[in-house]
């Protein structure tokens, strides 16, 4: 599900950026440290680089789907878990360029106004299994995000620090839990006289 969640979101800045930078950029995956970027990756270069992955505990559900089956009987199954996937988003200029900084401020911004534009992934960038996914997947860009401190972020990476944006979508995880229960027709009442209490008198 992450893979297809990586072509998406590659999917999605191909698609939405100018068609000129769409077609010089490389989308990368690869984590952001000193040497980068490797062998595999040629700049110009947007990278995305998946940090933290959590369940979003305040979309959990304790509801579940019934379907009613010829049998009489049920099937219970329970709501999709909710997982937060987050980015962290840079953008690598061409080598050689008097003015590096420039340049990658440039494809940064041309990154966000992409990202800005959808609160939910379109449905028509939606790769492999995302496809099937009954709820949608919203996204969140320019909020603060599961780092505790991008210094020691950059730190732990090796690099020099670099402007960056976080970016998160919710997923939605099909865990594929179904029982079988019977199927309620009737309700019954029982109740028993209470003990211990003595009978009304006769007037």
């Amino acid at each position: 599900m992450i893979d297809d969640l990586d072509e998406t979101l590659a999917a999605l800045l191909k698609r939405e950026l100018s068609p000129g930078l769409a077609q010089q950029i490389q989308v990368s995956f690869e984590a952001p440290d000193d040497q980068f970027p490797p062998q595999s990756v040629t700049t110009p270069a947007i990278d995305l680089f998946l940090y933290d992955v959590r369940e979003n505990t305040e979309l959990r559900s304790s509801d579940a789907w019934f379907e009613r089956r010829e049998n009489g009987s049920m099937l219970r199954t329970m709501m999709p878990v909710r997982v937060d996937a987050s980015y962290l988003i840079t953008a690598w200029p061409r080598e050689g360029l008097a003015s590096p900084a420039e340049d990658e401020h440039r494809l940064l911004g041309e990154v966000m106004r992409v990202l800005l534009l959808h609160r939910t992934l379109p449905q028509n960038v939606l790769q492999g299994s995302l496809k099937d996914s009954d709820l949608p997947l919203p996204v969140s860009a320019l909020q603060p995000g599961r780092l505790q401190s991008l210094g020691e972020f950059w730190q732990a990476m090796g690099g020099k620090p670099k402007a960056a944006i976080n970016y998160t979508v919710t997923l939605s995880v099909d865990v594929g839990k179904v029982t079988k229960t019977p199927l309620v027709k009737e309700a019954e009442f029982y109740y028993e006289p209470r003990l211990g209490r003595a009978p009304p008198r006769a007037p």
